[in-house]
């Protein structure tokens, strides 16, 4: 499988704190790949080096075999806040990085409309964000990620805001979106069950400082998945019991730290 982003022996350092140490994590074309990992440990961190935003203290990125300089421009980055800018209408922030590349307005306005469609917000093009409940923002801003055609879509606990009936349908819809022209994912999680339900592989990191990936496993539940129902077959459960079993030991070094300020 051609490497669409590949990060080597990647170190990550604020002063003397080093927060990521020698870590590698690569995802191939068409893959979807979530991390996991206690919080604070630098899932958040990696992901920003990978998107060119954070240059690493030690280490390479590649994107499509060649070395990343400056801003990673084959990637979406989807953030876990919303970024939508408050003055624009749903229509305008979908629209507003076609119009950053000077796409004709109504060529950009088309699209957009379409997107909006496609993301189950038909008709909802003239609200403003704070018209919009939690789950509709959350499509505008996949929308507004999508609409630019990235090769690759890097995604910082996009959903952790959202109510658990919301946050299944914005799971189901994001795979649904997917599995239709099959971007590369890099996906950020502290929640197990919605890293195994979307996911082809799951990385384990582990807890900070000097976090580094301790486990992976490949996700072989089939496709096309429906995340409510996925998580009720044996294979799910099997899964889920053979990574938390791997990672419950590394939430509980973070918790201890953070607890009792044990450790670096």
């Amino acid at each position: 499988m051609t490497r669409t982003l590949e990060l080597k022996n990647i170190t990550v350092r604020f002063g003397g704190y080093v927060a990521v140490q020698n870590t590698g994590i690569a995802v191939a074309e068409g893959e979807f790949v979530s991390i996991v990992g206690p919080t604070g440990c630098g899932k958040s961190t990696l992901l920003n080096v990978a998107a060119g935003l954070l240059e690493p203290t030690e280490g390479e990125i590649s994107v499509f075999g060649e070395p990343l300089v400056g801003l990673n421009s084959a990637a979406g980055y989807l953030f876990q806040v919303d970024a939508l800018m408050p003055w624009r209408t749903a229509l305008g922030n979908v629209t507003a990085g076609l119009e950053f590349h000077n796409v004709p307005r109504e060529i950009a306005r088309q699209r957009g409309t379409e997107w909006l469609t496609r993301v189950g917000l038909s008709g909802r093009g003239n609200l403003y964000p704070h018209e919009l409940s939690g789950g509709m923002r959350k499509r505008v801003a996949l929308a507004q990620t999508l609409i630019m055609n990235p090769k690759i879509i890097l995604m910082d606990e996009p959903f952790s805001a959202l109510d658990i009936q919301t946050r299944v349908l914005m799971e189901n819809e994001l795979l649904n979106l997917w599995t239709a022209d099959r971007k590369s994912v890099l996906f950020i999680t502290h929640d197990l069950d919605e890293a195994i339900s979307l996911s082809d592989k799951v990385i384990i990191l582990s807890a900070g400082p000097g976090t580094r990936p301790i486990a992976e496993f490949n996700i072989d539940l089939p496709r096309p998945r429906d995340v409510y129902e996925i998580r009720s077959t044996p294979r799910f459960i099997e899964l889920h019991m053979q990574i938390w079993d791997r990672l419950k030991e590394e939430v509980l070094k973070a918790y201890e730290r953070n607890q009792y300020g044990t450790g670096n």
